[in-house]
């Protein structure tokens, strides 16, 4: 999936570079309970963005360059060796035996589904808080999304919800591992096994991201990466992934990219146009390598909000035990405590003390016009709802320094002193 973070992220993308590699204990699920030590005072005019796409590239535009014109020197421009070589080292990185890249996140998602044979008549169960196309690769094909709740902690799909939602024409389980931590696999494979079901990872926010030792996409039957700029492992442009250790479904994969073609101008399936071209895979092959650094540095910036923001009003996000996130975004909530607009009153304060931050996601899929066939109303998932008036993402990307997290953080704080 593409998400929503990207169009507002990509858009505040302007700040200092300073990097950062100090790695957060990903199981602590709170701050200190002691009170924060004063924020250093904030120098004059500092403005902290969103996303600085401009301060991950600045270091390494050489190696990229010299990346790019490899490919262009060889000509081999869609597929072909630079793929390949992504591919190999990208399905070694998420612990598969196949990655097949694809043309977008969305692309990714589509593609799994399509592999899998879902279609007309059938049932995917996927969360309602997530980004669109989660939702929107099931309805392309013909088949119907089903939405379960979310736990209110994660914002991730809750189990005992994608249990109660399985009928017979449940073709598939999708959960969302939201914002860089996984859901709870363990139990969502439990049900999916009592059903005969197979599980879709939307691992579009997760790469690298694990629970108890397994990454992303190894946990399910398939998993779908997104390569979008503003991801920890952003492209030049769209791009994606699906991660496989099943090898009938991979070739499949592999044929859907190029219209169901295993050879030029023969075609056993009707597939589609999801080819990755070389010049995005040969930048995620330079990035790549720096990826867990960039981790850990989001893990170090996540620590720091922890620290600042204990005992205030903001809810900052736990980590569940097993857990490794990688915080795709710091998402907090802001209690609306029963007035309407709380979050949104936050975030206006914010911005006018220099502060990016943004929503995600303002509502939830149910609630979605496009959707309103399926026939669900408001209040149907009230932990969602309320989780869409709530939410704000803070500023976290790796190359952020740290005076400027912690003013970030003493900035919600003072915003939020009335909650």
């Amino acid at each position: 999936m593409t998400t929503g973070t990207d169009a507002a992220a990509a858009g505040s993308a302007t700040a200092n570079p300073e990097a950062v590699a100090m790695a957060r204990d990903a199981t602590t699920e709170a701050g200190p309970s002691h009170p924060p030590p004063p924020a250093a005072p904030a120098p004059p005019g500092m403005t902290v963005k969103l996303l600085d796409l401009t301060a991950q590239y600045r270091p390494l535009r050489e190696e990229i360059r010299a990346a790019i014109d490899a490919v262009c020197d060889a000509q081999a421009l869609i597929l072909g060796p630079h793929v390949e070589r992504f591919e190999q080292h990208l399905a070694a990185y998420c612990g598969v035996k196949h990655a097949i890249g694809v043309s977008s996140g969305t692309d990714a998602l589509l593609c799994a589904l399509m592999a899998l044979g879902v279609g007309p008549g059938d049932e995917v169960v996927c969360p309602s808080f997530t980004f669109f196309a989660t939702a929107g690769c099931v309805a392309r094909l013909g088949a119907t999304p089903v939405f379960a709740e979310i736990d209110p902690r994660t914002f991730n799909v809750d189990p005992a919800d994608v249990a109660r939602k399985i009928t017979k024409r449940t073709k598939a389980i999708m959960p969302v591992h939201l914002f860089g931590q996984l859901a709870d696999m363990t139990a969502i494979n439990a049900v999916a096994a009592a059903h005969g079901v197979p599980v879709v990872e939307d691992a579009a926010q997760a790469i690298g991201a694990s629970q108890n030792g397994k990454k992303a996409c190894a946990h399910g039957r398939v998993g779908c990466l997104s390569f979008y700029p503003t991801k920890n492992l952003g492209a030049f442009g769209d791009a994606g992934a699906v991660c496989t250790d099943d090898d009938e479904l991979a070739a499949t994969c592999r044929k859907l990219r190029v219209h169901g073609s295993g050879h030029t101008y023969y075609h056993d399936l009707v597939g589609g146009m999801f080819r990755l071209a070389a010049i995005q895979a040969a930048v995620l092959d330079v990035k790549l390598k720096y990826l867990d650094g960039w981790h850990a540095a989001r893990r170090r910036n996540a620590a720091i909000y922890d620290e600042v923001l204990a005992g205030s009003g903001v809810v900052t996000p736990p980590v569940e035990p097993g857990n490794i996130s990688i915080y795709n975004q710091y998402a907090v909530r802001v209690p609306d405590a029963g007035r309407t607009g709380t979050r949104d009153a936050v975030k206006a304060k914010l911005a006018a003390r220099g502060v990016g931050a943004a929503v995600y996601y303002p509502l939830g899929l149910h609630q979605q016009k496009c959707f309103a066939g399926l026939g669900y109303n408001e209040g149907d998932f009230p932990v969602t709802e309320q989780a869409c008036r709530e939410v704000l993402a803070l500023p976290v990307y790796p190359e952020l320094p740290e005076a400027e997290v912690r003013y970030a953080a003493a900035e919600l704080r003072r915003a939020a002193e009335f909650l």
